[in-house]
């Protein structure tokens, strides 16, 4: 039996303020790691003598390691708590940028893009715990509904400075940037923050598993994490196909790009924002106006094609059904986070990482299906996924009396 260390160095009162701050500041991490060279993309491409699919797949990779990191990583945290763990692993994710910028290997990249994916699903499953372990009631509530709103900081704001970075400085800049950015934070950390788990759990693998095993067998949890990967997997599709059809079809820079990515960024945190302002509204009734509103909306969009097809008729009908997808998000995001706070740690990490793992694989398979080559192509995509969550929903619905969602 593993237990916890002897010295811990918890967090001060007088410095809960900024560490709260400091713990918010670094919830988007997941966004900025693969949202930042969006832009850069083609370039990298070009410029490593690899094909698309092979530099989209630095993203997957880094999905799928985030993902998986969070399965496990939540158990680790509620044994060991949570600072040590998350300070250790920014040092690390800071290496691997470094790494990264330094060499044009494509596979050493992917190497560093797992590191990637581990270090960040500690440090942003950390940061989650460390509300719940905190805060509560209403207070904890609306702390958790913010989380999908700052979250999608990194979507606007990343592509926005990567494609400017770019630019000005090649596609290396931005990984520079993510280095720099972790450390200035691990400093930060390290002088103001400090341990917030107060019962460290025994590391029991039978005690873990049990946990693991009631809460995926929890219907309406399980279900809302499909949700929050079809959500997700919208933008992520977006996200590795859009600069291809911006830069290549369209012909427009990839200033122009993280324009576009920045936009549509804002669509997700605009969706955050309806979804928590919508919080005592009916639960379903919310959920499925918003599924039928995106259905809607991608028909037209694929309609339109046939008049009028360039990149405003692009950003916009994306915009809309970006908008939808950040509502979901946010929704079921609250929910599952909160569905079993004496666990916080694992119910934070086994949402993430299924959520993860189901945008990795189900992202770079629709991406095969419908490659990066136009707007026709980019809707199919979106009708696929949003026709999915619709049957995701519907499955939700008729369960509703064995394991109703609470709104």
């Amino acid at each position: 039996m593993l237990t916890k260390a002897i010295h811990v160095k918890y967090i001060k009162e007088e410095n809960q303020r900024i560490s709260t701050l400091l713990a918010f500041a670094l919830i988007p991490l997941s966004g900025f790691a693969t949202d930042i060279y969006i832009p850069s993309l083609p370039t990298m491409a070009g410029a490593m003598q690899v094909s698309s699919v092979q530099v989209q797949l630095t993203l997957s990779i880094f999905l799928i390691s985030y993902g998986i990191s969070q399965l496990f990583i939540g158990s680790i945290l509620d044994s060991f708590g949570r600072y040590k763990i998350g300070l250790v692993s920014l040092v690390i994710f800071a290496l691997a940028s470094i790494v990264i910028a330094i060499t044009h290997n494509i596979y050493l990249i992917y190497v560093m893009r797992v590191i990637h994916g581990l270090t960040v699903g500690a440090i942003v499953v950390a940061k989650r715990a460390y509300f719940v372990d905190l805060f509560s009631g209403d207070k904890l509530k609306h702390y958790l509904s913010l989380f999908s709103i700052i979250w999608s900081t990194g979507p606007i704001i990343a592509p926005f400075i990567g494609g400017y970075l770019q630019s000005a400085f090649g596609w290396e800049s931005n990984f520079y940037f993510l280095a720099g950015f972790a450390l200035i934070f691990a400093l930060l950390e390290f002088i103001y923050s400090g341990e917030t788990l107060k019962n460290f759990s025994n590391f029991q693998l039978k005690t873990i598993l049990k946990v693991y095993i009631n809460m995926i067998k929890t219907t309406s949890f399980t279900l809302g994490i499909v949700m929050l990967g079809l959500a997700y997997c919208m933008v992520m599709v977006y996200n590795m196909t859009g600069p291809f059809i911006i830069e290549h079809e369209l012909n427009f820079s990839p200033v122009i790009a993280g324009y576009s990515s920045l936009i549509l960024g804002f669509a997700w945190m605009v969706g955050g924002f309806i979804g928590k302002a919508t919080i005592n509204k009916p639960f379903f009734k919310r959920l499925l106006i918003n599924s039928l509103l995106q259905v809607v909306f991608v028909i037209l969009m694929i309609i339109s094609i046939n008049f009028i097809s360039n990149i405003w008729s692009l950003i916009f009908f994306a915009f809309i059904i970006h908008i939808g997808a950040g509502f979901t998000f946010n929704n079921y995001f609250t929910y599952c986070l909160s569905k079993f706070p004496n666990n916080a740690g694992i119910a934070g990490g086994l949402t993430g990482g299924i959520t993860y793992v189901i945008v990795s694989f189900l992202s770079y398979g629709i991406v095969n299906l419908f490659p990066a080559k136009d707007e026709r192509n980019l809707s199919f995509s979106y009708l696929v996924m949003i026709m999915l969550s619709v049957l995701v929903m519907f499955l939700i619905m008729k369960t509703r009396k064995k394991d109703e969602v609470g709104a």
